[in-house]
């Protein structure tokens, strides 16, 4: 994959965007943390973070998100997205950028071409489609939804699925619906910025995916319960 020629690309959409806002479209800087928590299970509890980094303006802006997963000082799991985001709807961003899967080894490069936004009923979904090194192909669809029981309290269900068109066995990936994530989380809203949550998380690995996971001596499934914070500035 030419990398560096993806990262001139998204240098120029950017700068283009820049000469194209006037002064009234001010530059804004967010950092959202929507998962720091630790999960709950048989053996040594993973702490784990999901979040985001959005630098731009009203229609042009700059989106990393990162995926970490770390076990006893020791990181399992590590996925970086630098991405171009360009609005193309009240409620709809288009995507494309880079995607990097530093952890675990050995490390991984993809395309990624996607669209976040909020689906009706208030859905808020983050789907992707990444084109990897050896035409390898994945498909991510992520929604959530909030469910505001109070002014503090809100009850956050989610779902996601990854989809591989074929077998990474050194990766642990299997062609096909490789696994899904099921989440429930209630958290309580100190301030808009920060809330912390209890929940509950269930997830399963699919065809050789949960081949490869039995091999290394790895749960096909398993249920974890989890705390931690939800905070953004």
């Amino acid at each position: 994959m030419k990398i560096k020629i993806i990262y001139a690309f998204i240098g120029c959409l950017l700068s283009a965007s820049a000469f194209a806002m006037g002064e009234d479209d001010p530059l804004v800087t967010k950092v959202m943390i929507d998962q720091l928590e630790t999960r709950f299970v048989d053996g040594d509890d993973p702490l784990v973070l999901e979040g985001k980094l959005t630098i731009g303006k009203d229609l042009n802006k700059f989106v990393i998100k990162a995926d970490v997963e770390q076990v006893k000082s020791e990181i399992h799991e590590l996925e970086l997205q630098a991405l171009y985001s360009r609005a193309i709807d009240p409620y709809w961003d288009f995507q494309i950028g880079i995607r990097q899967d530093q952890k675990p080894a050995p490390s991984k490069n993809w395309l990624a071409i996607g669209f976040e936004g909020v689906a009706p009923y208030w859905f808020e979904v983050d789907t992707a489609l990444f084109i990897g090194e050896e035409d390898q192909v994945g498909l991510r669809f992520a929604a959530e939804y909030e469910w505001m029981i109070t002014q503090r309290w809100v009850l956050s269900p989610e779902f996601s699925l990854n989809i591989h068109s074929k077998d990474d066995e050194a990766r642990g990936v299997g062609s096909g619906l490789s696994d899904t994530q099921l989440g429930l989380r209630l958290r309580y809203e100190i301030k808009r910025e920060f809330a912390p949550y209890i929940g509950v998380n269930w997830n399963k690995k699919y065809g050789n995916t949960a081949t490869f996971a039995k091999n290394d001596g790895e749960e096909v499934s398993s249920t974890q319960f989890v705390a931690g914070i939800r905070a953004w500035f």
